[in-house]
């Protein structure tokens, strides 16, 4: 524990740790005896899959259990780890404004139908605690003066200069909201007023949130997607986001949970530039074991559209891990959009209109941020990946193509791949959903009938069935070989432009495949021909056809 008063003592004073840490060593016995110690060691079998959890729904039983259904039905042999995105009360935000961090939702269902689905695959729980909802009993305890929620929250003077704190919305810095005196109240707010953020200054907030995070572990979490965590430190003239007191308490949040269960895994999201993103690593040891790798969708889509691996290449090439613990969460599609912050400094603004013009010729749309100068500039591509990767031309032969060789090179990628639901299942944009709503996010959020959607994947003709069928197969010959370990190292050989190869070695060494990907329309010799292509059983072929790939053993 004498770590752990260290790093407390980085963010808090003497008399502050102090109370933490009888707080802390309370919460450590408390749930020592509700978290069953249930091993996680990720390997080359494991998958996940991203959904909501009320992604499918039918009469008669609750969506959990129809989820559950789903993927008992379709995908038992090929995913292993399920992301459930918020399935908590909820305000606003499609389960992002939490009312209450300790309830299921529900209209979703119950904390049985969690463990239901904790009994078949390991739960990723959503850590939203950068803020809360205005509806919770935290910000309604705070407005009506309650002492047991005071300094739950930052207040701010409204006459302050904000110009130099980072932006992720065009909205305001804060918000005013009246307290049961008729007292104005300035708090800070992130993303939206119904987004209140966590003072984490108040000592007692923080052991809140630790009990929340460990009461995730003793309902069948392994591991927590730590959300919007770089906001969660605010200092007068500064960014307010990535401070030191934010990496000092994940460092904490990792330790304690630790001591209650060893294998948990942090998640860091953070939608920023790739450089910045990487620091969540910590020293590889101390902080998140996973960051979300933003960059790769992006600018995947745009190396696929333009039919350039260079810029590709060069990035993959740089990617640096600061330990053998740790790894890259990869994915393409979730339910959010493309964020473009983590290709800034990597793709032009001429490079970056490449995905824009694609977003707006098949109907998707796109989100803006406000710049310290007070401009606006995107942020956000709001796509389903599948309709973004026709292009300028709407092809959707080649759109297919383009899908299906993506999610082939995220399964190549070093680290655990992640697909979304809607890639899974080959959906296109909701953008009857965005005219409903009036949100562009919910483009990419549809929830469908699970008999249309189960009548669909029976249609052998469907495109559904033809997207599932190959992934489902793409995962099955992966899940074989060793060297597509999480944590197996990589390279990336040299090739001509258009043609991407990620070589990838067991961590033995003895177990090497190269994953040969064409990204142009037209066919490319094949330098490394004389091994076997595990895809087809067959010897590598003499030319890699337009959009199409081998896995070279």
């Amino acid at each position: 524990m004498k770590n752990l008063r260290e790093l407390l003592s980085q963010v808090y004073s003497e008399s502050q740790v102090d109370r933490l840490m009888v707080g802390i060593d309370h919460l450590i016995q408390s749930y020592k005896q509700k978290v069953i110690l249930d091993p996680l060691q990720l390997t080359e079998k494991d998958v996940l899959m991203i959904t909501y959890g009320d992604q499918v729904y039918q009469k008669g039983e609750s969506k959990l259990q129809s989820l559950k259904k789903f993927l008992d039905n379709n995908l038992s042999h090929q995913i292993s780890l399920v992301h459930l995105l918020p399935f908590y009360p909820y305000s606003s935000d499609d389960g992002f404004s939490v009312i209450d961090y300790y309830e299921v939702n529900e209209d979703m269902g119950d904390w049985n139908d969690i463990d239901s689905l904790a009994q078949s695959y390991s739960l990723m729980f959503d850590g939203v605690i950068n803020h809360i909802s205005q509806e919770s009993d935290w910000l309604k305890g705070y407005l009506a003066n309650l002492p047991e929620y005071q300094g739950y929250f930052k207040e701010v003077d409204p006459n302050e200069d904000f110009s130099q704190v980072t932006r992720p919305r065009t909205s305001p810095v804060f918000h005013e909201f009246t307290d049961t005196d008729g007292k104005p109240r300035y708090l800070w707010t992130t993303f939206s007023k119904d987004q209140v953020d966590l003072n984490y200054e108040t000592p007692e907030l923080f052991l809140q949130v630790l009990d929340v995070m460990l009461f995730y572990l003793s309902n069948g979490a392994k591991l927590i997607r730590l959300d919007a965590i770089g906001f969660m430190w605010k200092e007068k003239g500064s960014t307010c986001i990535h401070l030191p007191q934010a990496h000092a308490l994940i460092q904490v949040m990792r330790s304690v949970l630790e001591k209650v269960y060893p294998d948990v895994v942090l998640i860091s999201e953070t939608n920023v530039p790739h450089k910045e993103n990487i620091t969540y690593f910590g020293n590889g040891h101390n902080e998140a074991k996973m960051v979300y790798n933003f960059t790769l969708p992006p600018l995947l889509a745009f190396s696929l559209l333009s039919e350039s691996t260079t810029k590709f290449k060069e990035w993959v090439s740089s990617l640096v891990l600061p330990s053998d613990q740790v790894c890259f969460f990869n994915f393409t599609a979730s339910h959010d959009g493309v964020g473009v912050r983590p290709v800034q400094g990597i793709l032009t603004d001429d490079e970056l209109n490449v995905l824009v013009d694609s977003v707006k010729h098949n109907n998707g749309f796109i989100s803006y941020k406000t710049n310290p100068d007070g401009s606006e500039s995107p942020y956000e591509l709001n796509c389903n990946y599948k309709s973004l990767l026709k292009g300028v031309d709407n092809n959707a032969a080649f759109g297919f193509q383009r899908f299906i060789l993506s999610q082939a090179v995220m399964l190549c990628m070093p680290g655990l791949p992640a697909l979304y639901f809607h890639s899974l299942v080959g959906s296109e944009n909701y953008v009857e959903g965005v005219k409903q709503t009036g949100r562009n996010r919910t483009i990419n959020r549809e929830k469908l009938d699970f008999q249309v959607l189960d009548k669909e994947l029976n249609d052998n003709a469907s495109e559904r069935t033809k997207v599932l069928t190959r992934l489902k197969q793409l995962i099955q010959i992966r899940s074989s070989y060793s060297c597509f370990n999480p944590f197996a190292p990589f390279s990336i050989p040299e090739a001509s432009d258009g043609l991407l190869c990620i070589q990838r070695t067991s961590i033995d060494g003895q177990t090497v495949i190269k994953c040969v990907f064409n990204f142009t329309s037209h066919g490319i010799d094949n330098p490394w021909v004389g091994g076997e292509d595990v895809l087809t059983g067959e010897a590598a072929p003499q030319q890699i056809a337009p959009l199409s790939f081998a896995w070279i053993k």
